[in-house]
């Protein structure tokens, strides 16, 4: 049992490697919620937009396909 623990041990040392230590990390996840900031507030003001102008494209389209089944 303490050989696979060795075992085991040994082998996740090198994967520490890896992964860069918290304090570096600090100014990467500020950015990227900086970032997700930008994303949120433009996504919100160009949704109702995109809505808008789907739905002056396809509603005479949708119209006339329905208005001809009738």
């Amino acid at each position: 049992m303490l050989q696979l623990f060795f075992a085991v041990a040994f082998s996740a040392v090198p994967l520490t490697l890896y992964v860069p230590p918290i304090r570096s990390l600090s100014l990467f996840v500020g950015s990227f919620q900086h970032l997700l900031r930008h994303i949120t507030v433009y996504t919100l003001r160009l949704c109702p937009r995109l809505r808008l102008a789907f739905s002056r494209i396809f509603s005479p389209m949708l119209r006339s396909h329905f208005r001809d089944r009738a």
